[in-house]
């Protein structure tokens, strides 16, 4: 066992879970440079001169970012409905990350309140949950804020926002995600953070950005959260 994650679990109030990563990969089934390519075009639709290097970007989430960044209300409103349209179809063939349900249930078998913090549409989140049996296990699910990309981890806000809502400090928190961005917003709203390095070539960018753990399977904290649970 990993002992600097166990005594990280051992003490936490509470887990926040990033969604796209730690839960499922949303877009396993829906490419993400699918999804991006449409965004490009809803861009197109409403006479936005797309640059090069946007239209052939392959995230979404970063068409949606950089779409806001420039300033068009009007503009962002139609690629975020867009995007959230294109989630919800999404998460009907997104794959479930193995140990990501064993995450969520023994942590509340040990009496841990689980939040869902994720840069997608909480009604994406939502639909996936409720999908998979899992709805009843989450709660809040803290989503990507209607057409304010700019709210987006790494932004604190939606971890505190979180960490508010179950109303347990932020030191007694810790957030499981496998994003830069995660780490980062988690650093940012002074709770603990997980790396789960799903990839080799996150682990050693994860611990170079502050990750006080970093796993590269979740079993690895499902078996910690089962032992607590357990004992």
């Amino acid at each position: 066992m990993n002992a600097d994650l166990g005594r990280l679990l051992g003490e936490v109030g509470a887990v926040l879970l990033d969604f796209d990563g730690p839960v499922c990969s949303i877009f396993a089934g829906y490419p993400a440079p699918q999804v991006a390519a449409e965004l490009v075009n809803v861009l197109r639709q409403h006479g936005v001169d797309v640059p090069p290097d946007l239209a052939r970007e392959a995230d979404p989430l970063e068409v949606l970012h950089r779409t806001g960044a420039a300033g068009d209300h009007r503009v962002t409103r139609a690629v975020e409905d867009a995007l959230c349209a294109a989630e919800r179809r999404a998460v009907e063939t997104a794959e479930p990350t193995p140990y990501g349900r064993e995450v969520i249930v023994a942590a509340r078998q040990a009496g841990v309140p689980v939040a869902a913090v994720s840069n997608n549409s909480a009604g994406a989140v939502t639909a996936y949950l409720a999908a998979h049996r899992l709805a009843g296990h989450v709660s809040p699910v803290v989503g990507r804020a209607y057409a304010r990309p700019d709210r987006m981890k790494p932004n604190p806000e939606p971890i505190l926002q979180a960490v508010r809502a179950l109303g347990v400090p932020p030191g007694r928190c810790v957030l499981i995600g496998d994003s830069l961005s995660d780490i980062e917003g988690a650093r940012a709203a002074g709770v603990a953070v997980v790396g789960y390095a799903n990839r080799p070539a996150k682990v050693d960018a994860f611990r170079l950005a502050g990750a006080g753990v970093v796993v590269t399977s979740m079993g690895e904290i499902a078996g910690v959260l089962i032992d607590r649970a357990g004992g």
